[in-house]
């Protein structure tokens, strides 16, 4: 009976399929997504059925029947996609492919990255260096870009110097996200996880305007791996150890991507250190205990999408402990001595002076791609920091209070639309809405506040546009506007508000003259109006030859530093003093660069001259008495300023396995008023790298790197101080920077493949080969300590 009833449903079946009428006609165009251009050669393959498309991109399907069809519609330099359509109630259809392929405005056609701008100075780092430094931090592989040094404090605090300039005039983009995490402070490392990234871009000045205005020194742009739109699972891990500090990294990531758009991603991140080496002895209190780990999620489409990102940061950071000065003459006996008065046996706790940071970080991003019009974006970010700094105080209850208890929470609102149908220009516009507030717990510190409780409000809003003139000309131009306004509570000692002469100009905003232990309190509200814009081309020429122009206009707002600083930083062992007279730098930067480059060698060169006026910076004045005795005075002020520099490159490909590359940087800055030099300038610096590669060797990999570091023979005058011991003013020799040194660096690695889908990558280091004795003029530590000695590193990263 059942064979019965499936024969006659089959033959049933049968029946209708043939008395069906298959006689439907399905026409349109196969087009461009962006620029609505007709795309000729486009082909539509259906039911072992192909369809190609004439010149002007159209098509005709005849003898369809009145059902679905999945329609897999594909082009030369396009993602194929599938498009299904009911026959009984569709006629016509056009279907739209995207043709460019920089759907993440990171591969241009011709496969070459994506550019930020065209005219700019830039360079990234891949995936493999970021690996190579995975158990160090970002600003150390920063390093390995021309033009980029750092402001160090010991070797865990690391801040990136784009072209001579840190801080505020660096700008710091994670995912997207501008990082908001106190950067003011010269020991305050950027609280990011290098291995949540898959490339890193250096943009050398303003020219990013999309990214902000005040950037006069550069920005940093962390972007993380992206998912493809498939059926896939993939991940990778690091393990690293070091024999110097004797500690190690792990860091883990996985990504499940899903082919309807849909991914998941999760990294995290342990990194544990104990107390560093110089090559005679041991530099106490200095380990590192850091934790990360991250989540994204979302729909990655190319009509539209949305993702989500949480990251959690956390680091605990030794300072040097004979970085605790007591007084002027303990500064000095260590400058002359040149070994710290503190050495203790290795160990892994961390103790006072030491910092404690934990960073939250979350977004949520939309966007929507519109037919022969672009992209729109929308995000909003939150980032909460919370930083805390022991310092060695009188009493063990006091010292597990912490000295400075700061809150930092932000939040952000950016929208912008990237108009990108034209064939032969781009134009994108944006704004920005953000909101800051940051509490300094003084009740928990027990001290008086460095930086006081205040609300900053910022809007912005951008035009940029890039223009190809030809097929060797590209001009690119923008404009920024930024409004800011910090509005602060600040309380002052009557002495310092006097000794400033605060009372002539701001007795406006003094709100309450009578509060305990001779305070005033203030209430300074400050705005600012900042214009920033940037022009350039990038010519072609000759084939091989690429000269790219830029001018740059940027102004920054002061930071709360700047402005509010007002006693002992614990963790700097100095007393800093801000000044609220301190108005916005602006910045005149004019840079070129000028590459060439074949299958053997390439090279370039690029000048740059930046003039700041009102350059605010900070410098020694003299020494003051505090409760714990007598300190340095750091105080900020405002000059005009010129930075005068260029960075060099080449890779030279000798024979078939051996390469060398070569870097050289300088900068020069002078205040332009007095002709004194800028403190804090990165020295002269050459590197020279021999490598071998034989890939029939599991990939292996071997290089030899040289680095000379300059003496900086260009710095202010120091300063003489009053000596308790001596009873008389001395010199402090506090400016005067260290010898020159050279150092020397190997690198291996190998490459193992135990599956189609999983490579095991080894990689053997030794940093400081040697075993040099040096201190680096940008080290704050320098004063007490040598940097550190030889280190052997292992690391091991396995794809699956």
């Amino acid at each position: 009976m059942k064979r019965f009833t499936f024969i006659s449903v089959f033959l049933l079946g049968v029946t209708l399929s043939f008395a069906q009428e298959c006689d439907k006609t399905l026409t349109g165009q196969v087009i461009d997504f962006h620029d609505g251009k007709p795309l000729k050669g486009a082909t539509i393959t259906f039911n072992n059925t192909t369809i190609v498309t004439n010149s002007d991109g159209t098509y005709i399907i005849n003898g369809l029947c009145a059902v679905s069809y999945a329609f897999t519609v594909s082009h030369q330099d396009c993602n194929s996609q599938v498009f299904t359509i009911d026959i009984s109630k569709v006629k016509t259809k056009d279907f739209y492919l995207e043709h460019h392929l920089n759907e993440l405005q990171e591969v241009k056609v011709t496969g070459k990255d994506k550019s930020k701008t065209s005219s700019s100075q830039e360079e990234t780092i891949n995936e493999n260096i970021i690996e190579k430094y995975s158990s160090a931090t970002l600003g150390d592989a920063l390093k390995e870009i021309t033009g980029v040094s750092s402001l160090n404090t010991g070797s865990t605090i690391v801040k990136p110097i784009i072209q001579g300039l840190s801080g505020s005039r660096v700008l710091m983009m994670n995912n997207g996200v501008r990082m908001q995490d106190m950067e003011w402070g010269d020991e305050h490392a950027p609280n990011i996880d290098i291995n949540t990234a898959g490339s890193i871009t250096v943009v050398k000045g303003a020219a990013a305007l999309q990214y902000g205005g005040d950037a006069l020194g550069g920005v940093i742009i962390a972007e993380p791996r992206r998912v493809p739109a498939k059926d896939t699972l993939f991940g990778k891990t690091i393990l690293t150890g070091a024999t110097n500090g004797r500690g190690g990294t792990m860091s883990s990531e996985i990504i499940k991507g899903y082919k309807n758009g849909l991914y998941l991603k999760a990294q995290g991140m342990l990194k544990r250190f104990g107390d560093f080496e110089a090559p005679d002895y041991i530099l106490s209190n200095t380990g590192v205990f850091e934790k990360g780990a991250s989540i994204a999620f979302g729909i990655n489409k190319f009509e539209y999408g949305w993702d989500a990102f949480y990251s959690f940061y956390n680091t605990e950071i030794g300072i040097l402990a004979s970085s605790n000065i007591g007084n002027v003459d303990d500064l000095r006996e260590s400058i002359n001595d040149g070994q710290p008065d503190i050495i203790r046996d290795f160990t892994y706790e961390i103790s006072n002076p030491r910092q404690e940071v934990t960073h939250h970080l979350g977004k949520l991003k939309y966007y929507r791609r519109f037919e022969e019009l672009g992209k729109w974006t929308i995000q909003y970010d939150f980032q909460s920091n919370q930083r805390f700094e022991f310092d060695v105080r009188r009493t063990e209850e006091r010292s597990n209070r912490p000295s400075i208890d700061l809150q930092l929470t932000t939040h952000t609102l950016t929208s912008d639309f990237y108009f990108d149908a034209a064939s032969d220009y781009n134009i994108r516009t944006g704004v920005l809405l953000r909101y800051q507030n940051n509490f300094a717990d003084a009740l928990e510190t027990g001290v008086r506040r460095l930086i006081p409780d205040y609300d900053k409000y910022d809007a912005g809003v951008f035009l940029t546009g890039e223009f190809d003139i030809n097929e060797s000309l590209i001009f690119d131009i923008g404009i920024r506007y930024d409004f800011n306004r910090i509005d602060a509570k600040k309380f002052y000692l009557e002495s310092r508000w006097n000794e400033r002469g605060y009372e002539t100009d701001f007795a406006n905003i003094v709100i309450d003259r009578n509060v305990i232990g001779s305070q005033f309190l203030t209430n300074p509200a400050f705005d600012y109006h900042n214009i920033s814009a940037t022009t350039g081309i990038q010519y072609t020429f000759k084939e091989k030859y690429e000269f790219r122009l830029n001018y740059s206009l940027s102004q920054r707002a002061p930071n709360p530093s700047e402005l509010f600083s007002d006693g002992l930083h614990h963790s700097a062992a100095r007393i800093e003093l801000g000044d609220i007279r301190i108005g916005q730098e602006t910045s005149h930067k004019f840079s070129a660069s000028l590459q060439w480059g074949n299958d053997r060698w390439n090279w370039e060169i690029s000048p740059y001259i930046n003039f700041i006026n009102d350059y605010i910076l900070i410098e020694p004045v003299g020494i003051q008495l505090s409760g714990r005795g007598p300190f340095p005075v750091w105080e900020y002020r405002q000059t005009n300023a010129q930075l005068l520099g260029i960075d060099t490159k080449a890779q030279v490909t000798w024979f078939k396995n051996w390469q060398t590359d070569h870097r050289f940087s300088l900068v020069k800055g002078r205040e332009t008023n007095n002709d004194v030099a800028l403190i804090n300038m990165p020295a002269p610096n050459v590197s020279n790298k021999i490598t071998f590669v034989k890939e029939d060797w599991f990939n292996f990999q071997a290089s030899l790197e040289s680095q000379y570091t300059f003496r900086q023979n260009e710095f202010p005058p120091n300063i003489e101080v009053f000596s308790i011991d001596a009873g008389e003013e001395l010199p402090l020799e506090i400016n005067t920077p260290p010898d020159a040194y050279h150092l020397l660096n190997v690198d291996t690695s190998l490459e193992f493949k135990v599956s189609k889908k999983s490579i095991i990558k080894t990689g053997f280091a030794i940093n400081n080969v040697l075993n040099t004795n040096y201190r680096n003029y940008l080290n704050r530590l320098r004063f007490f300590a040598d940097d550190l000695g030889r280190n052997f590193l292992i690391r091991l990263t396995i794809n699956y």
